[in-house]
């Protein structure tokens, strides 16, 4: 069954529901939301996406995350994704929105973050394998291994915005 997901315009306004098939297909801008994992040490989650996935099937992730269901908020849609993905309920917090055009459709995406315990319970339909890296470790690995499009331009927003060097 098809994902509902919001139409938003050039503002991340909501245009109306349609459905995530159509949003892709058509190119029209809607919602996602990442998680931008920790542990309690400052290490950060990196995944490999399961190979039975329609979109970057093992392609490697600094976030997990999804499409934003009706009315649901960045921060709702980044935690239920949490718990979907990884198996852990923590404490989102909203970082950034950006309009990115890389991947196979335009869309909004919300970047979030939370510290999350390292014994996570990975999903094994959504995460094939995962492991924790440091921050000066993840430049280097995002040009050695085949991320998705849109994890560079997350890691360099994400940098900025916690004035990490």
């Amino acid at each position: 069954m098809d994902e509902v997901v919001e139409r938003v315009d050039a503002q991340d306004r909501v245009l109306g529901p349609v459905s995530r098939r159509d949003a892709v297909r058509e190119g029209w801008l809607h919602r996602i939301a990442v998680v931008v994992c920790h542990d309690g040490q400052g290490r950060i989650l990196v995944h490999r996406r399961a190979e039975r996935l329609t979109r970057f099937p093992g392609h490697y992730e600094l976030g997990v995350g999804g499409a934003l269901a009706v009315g649901e908020s960045y921060e709702q849609a980044a935690a239920r994704e949490l718990d979907e993905e990884l198996g852990v309920s923590a404490t989102v917090r909203f970082r950034f929105t950006f309009l990115n055009r890389s991947g196979l459709s335009p869309h909004w995406l919300g970047v979030c973050d939370a510290v999350v315990p390292r014994a996570v319970m990975p999903n094994p339909d959504e995460v094939a394998w995962h492991t924790w890296l440091s921050r000066s470790d993840l430049p280097q690995t995002l040009q050695e291994w085949p991320f998705t499009p849109d994890s560079h331009e997350i890691l360099a927003r994400y940098r900025a915005c916690r004035g990490w060097q």
